[in-house]
């Protein structure tokens, strides 16, 4: 059976480091680069700096869950209004 996780490399800050993450979590950090128009790098690197404890694979997941969540929010909000 194949493992869910996916480990690729990439350059976050000019150092190359690998990460493991699953196929969903890949999908929504480029989506969210891809609107951001920025590279899967930077945003790596932007969440990187930015994370407070943990390790980068945990970060990534938390940021791409927070930015969908926040993304949701506001769709089950309108849903409740009359």
């Amino acid at each position: 059976m194949k493992s869910p996780v996916v480990k690729r490399s990439i350059v976050v800050a000019g150092h190359k480091t690998s990460v493991s993450l699953e196929e969903a979590f890949w999908n929504g950090v480029k989506e969210i680069s891809g609107l951001r128009d920025m590279t899967l790098s930077e945003l790596v690197g932007e969440i990187d700096s930015n994370r407070q404890q943990g390790n980068l694979s945990s970060a990534i997941r938390l940021f791409v869950l927070d930015y969908f969540r926040s993304r949701a929010m506001p769709a089950a909000t309108d849903k409740t209004q009359p």
